[in-house]
């Protein structure tokens, strides 16, 4: 069997190597290429009977031109709306994720950026501290549970919102539940958005929600940009000179954002939350034992497809 490593974003040096190791040890074929475009794509899966990917897109034409070789897509990382989901099970080709192989690194990050937000941007003046404040943890999967055990650490008051998670479970990790978006938006100082791109998420995050927020209030978002209502968000910073937003996407109108309220946003040049040595290895390696236990036999405990 072939798999096929193809990224335009490179895994480490060392990611690489293991990852053709876990494949070679496993008798199947490995092919890495890297810096690629969708052209290079299109051609690289001819033949590939597993792709592995990190953000590229994977559409209906790549599958189309690894069929009928190409029976599954590993999703190096845990959000996978880069690829066309329906495209995939109409063809019969079984997409996974890596769920959290990234989670600690994007946790790590958010707080890199609260701090970073509290502390005015190192301006030289005097900023608050993280300690005693609230946080509101919008999906409480994999990266939402690291927030909430390194805002433990922080001294702060931990909510979370995630109708698919048990109150209960919550409750053992030490965070209240909460049971309504407007309540955790307007109990909590900081609000860290987890949530995925989806029809009913998608520009659900603007100017109702954001001005409930308390004074001083601080969005968080290594989410998606989709999810965010940049007009709305824009109309919020505006009427309130309190309030700051800060992600590791770059919005649409980052120009606008940055022109307007420089001193109140803050924006990585690129996507970031999982831009670590660990996560990259981790999920890479954990790909590749994906791929191979699927060609294997059929093994598919993260399938995201149905």
């Amino acid at each position: 069997m072939k798999i096929l490593v193809f990224t335009e974003k490179p895994f480490a040096a060392a990611a690489v190597k293991a990852i053709e190791n876990t494949v070679n040890a496993s008798g199947n074929e490995i092919r890495v290429e890297e810096n690629g475009t969708k052209a290079d794509l299109l051609k690289a899966v001819v033949g590939a009977n597993a792709l592995i990917v990190r953000s590229d897109k994977v559409d209906a034409e790549v599958m189309d031109a690894g069929l009928p070789d190409l029976k599954v897509i590993v999703r190096a990382g845990a959000g996978y709306d880069n690829i066309d989901l329906q495209a995939a099970t109409e063809r019969g080709i079984c997409v996974m994720n890596t769920p959290g192989q990234n989670s600690n690194a994007v946790a790590e990050l958010v707080f890199g950026m609260m701090v970073m937000m509290c502390r005015n941007q190192y301006n030289g003046k005097s900023g608050t501290e993280l300690k005693g404040k609230s946080l509101g943890i919008y999906a409480f999967g994999q990266v939402g549970r690291n927030v909430a055990r390194i805002a433990k650490g922080f001294g702060m008051d931990i909510q979370a919102l995630d109708v698919f998670v048990a109150d209960d479970v919550m409750e053992a990790e030490g965070v209240t539940p909460v049971h309504d978006v407007n309540a955790l938006f307007s109990q909590n100082d900081y609000v860290s958005l987890h949530i995925p791109a989806t029809p009913q998420t998608k520009a659900s995050i603007g100017y109702d929600l954001v001005m409930q927020m308390p004074k001083g209030g601080v969005l968080v978002n290594t989410a998606r940009k989709e999810v965010i209502d940049e007009d709305g968000l824009l109309k919020a910073l505006e009427e309130r000179e309190d309030l700051r937003y800060v992600s590791d996407i770059k919005p649409d109108k980052a120009e606008e954002f940055e022109k307007r309220f420089a001193s109140r946003v803050f924006f990585t040049p690129k996507k970031m939350g999982a831009q670590t040595a660990e996560a990259n290895f981790n999920a890479g390696v954990a790909a590749a034992e994906q791929a191979v236990a699927y060609l294997k036999d059929g093994w598919n405990k993260y399938q995201v497809n149905k």
